[in-house]
């Protein structure tokens, strides 16, 4: 079994949860996602499925959307309501024009400090490691674009958000930082990943849907469902013999734009992803894909 999941992830599970699950759903032992959510987040959660594993590589630049609640006047240790609080501050009277102001400033690329509780690896642990044993880490920073940061409520004092971004952008950092820029402090409350590139949450199955579905596999999408951005060629039986056994190819057309990669199909079935080589103008087989079971 080959495909992708376009999941709808409960909230208090980890990725590695769901993983887990849809992994003893399938039988199968190669299952990942394609982005993780923290536990207390909900929506779109791309789990791979078999030779869709190798894949995630080309999803992890898709941009995401989410809708974000803040709670001012109050920080948390891990910038979300699962931590402790560490600082108070009140609440300043904003109006929404204030408040979309500040948002302005924040589109386009800035840069983050990412949460002490994250999951990037420092020194060879993970970030939350080090904060769990209170073990003190210069705290690292990352490049951004936020593309749209708009307004959904202000019902003080709890500030509803949607952000169109980059990948890698850290809401719970985002959020932070708009709150001090309204001049109080704030954490995140409630997370929802509305998008990831081509995957929405209005399609996205609940997870409890499809563990109890008699015909789960009806909600299996191809393998190729999360990088039709790449462009496609087709492969003639001759091609297709020197690919799979890691020939380059020199009868193929050169890239026209910025994009090195190909999606090799046989009879309709993505079959490698070809590397082009512009010292020696050729593409390369970078990616062979074998389509086995378990």
């Amino acid at each position: 079994m080959h495909g992708i999941f376009n999941i709808d992830k409960p909230t208090g599970m980890t990725s590695h949860d769901v993983v887990d699950a849809v992994r003893k759903l399938v039988r199968h032992r190669q299952v990942g996602h394609a982005g993780t959510l923290d536990p207390m987040a909900t929506g779109v959660l791309v789990v791979v499925v078999g030779v869709a594993t190798r894949l995630v590589e080309f999803m992890a630049d898709h941009e995401k959307v989410y809708r974000f609640t803040i709670r001012l006047g109050e920080e948390t240790d891990t910038l979300d309501a699962e931590g402790q609080v560490v600082e108070r501050k009140p609440v300043p009277s904003l109006e929404e024009g204030d408040i979309r102001k500040v948002l302005e400033g924040f589109v386009g690329e800035i840069e983050q400090q990412v949460p002490l509780y994250a999951a990037v690896r420092h020194r060879g642990r993970r970030l939350y490691e080090w904060a769990r044993d209170r073990v003190p880490v210069e705290p690292k920073t990352r490049r951004v674009v936020i593309h749209e940061l708009t307004l959904e409520a202000w019902e003080p004092p709890l500030l509803t958000l949607r952000v169109r971004c980059s990948a890698g952008t850290y809401v719970r950092s985002l959020a932070r930082d708009v709150a001090r820029a309204l001049g109080t402090v704030g954490h995140v409350v409630e997370l929802r990943r509305l998008a990831s590139g081509p995957f929405r949450v209005e399609e996205a199955v609940p997870l409890a849907q499809l563990l109890e579905s008699p015909d789960w596999q009806t909600y299996l999408l191809p393998v190729d469902a999360g990088i039709q951005h790449i462009p496609r060629v087709d492969l003639s039986d001759a091609q297709w013999q020197r690919v799979r056994h890691g020939q380059p190819l020199t009868d193929v057309p050169p890239p026209e734009g910025e994009e090195m990669w190909r999606r090799a199909y046989v009879a309709g079935r993505l079959v490698a992803m070809l590397r082009w080589d512009p010292e020696k103008a050729l593409w390369r087989p970078r990616k062979v894909l074998m389509y086995t079971s378990g």
